[in-house]
């Protein structure tokens, strides 16, 4: 391996500053040790079936905003409105993409689905997320489930009423994946 002179010095130089790297406590980070459901399963497991819910919200949320910006109609609200045959097309967009920015990682040594629209709390310092894999044909399973459950025209129906709102109709309910009866962690039996 061969390094340029300006990065050599840059990297002595550090260890040699004061509060440089020499004086930091190493960073870091083992990956999440999956169980065999979480390796081998087709199916969604059960505790993180609640970020899975919320991700598949937000993107038909980011799908049909999208679509509806490239509009240049608008209801009597001042609304921009999709027609039926758009934002079915839209929905089943959302579901068919590639999902490659989920994954799995460890947060306070919970196992939780990460991605764009999923906020776990504080970030950790250093983390390992496990991509791809199950879990894009998981989440594009998933996400074809609620269109088949609540049908295209109840979901954009709720998007309409806000992002809030779709994600409580998917998500929410004394069913829902996100309800307190629904357990969040596993035990082991």
């Amino acid at each position: 391996m061969r390094l340029s002179l300006p990065l050599l010095l840059l990297l002595l130089g550090a260890w040699a500053i004061p509060g440089g790297l020499g004086d930091r406590a190493p960073l870091t980070a083992t990956a999440p040790q999956l169980d065999e459901e979480e390796k081998y399963s087709a199916h969604m497991p059960v505790h993180l079936r609640c970020d899975a819910c919320r991700a598949v919200a937000y993107q038909m949320q980011q799908h049909l905003a999208k679509a509806e910006a490239k509009l240049h109609t608008q209801d009597s609200r001042g609304q921009q409105v999709l027609s039926e045959s758009v934002y079915t097309d839209v929905l089943d967009g959302s579901c068919s993409q590639t999902w490659q920015d989920y994954g799995v990682r460890e947060v306070n040594q919970v196992k939780r689905l990460t991605g764009p629209g999923l906020s776990n709390g504080p970030e950790p310092g250093i983390s390992v997320m496990i991509t791809g894999g199950p879990w894009p044909t998981r989440l594009s399973s998933t996400c074809l489930h609620y269109l088949g459950e609540f049908g295209e025209d109840q979901i954009y129906e709720a998007h309409q009423q806000g992002a809030g709102a779709l994600e409580a109709l998917l998500c929410g309910g004394p069913r829902g994946a996100c309800s307190e009866e629904v357990p969040v962690t596993r035990a082991e039996l």
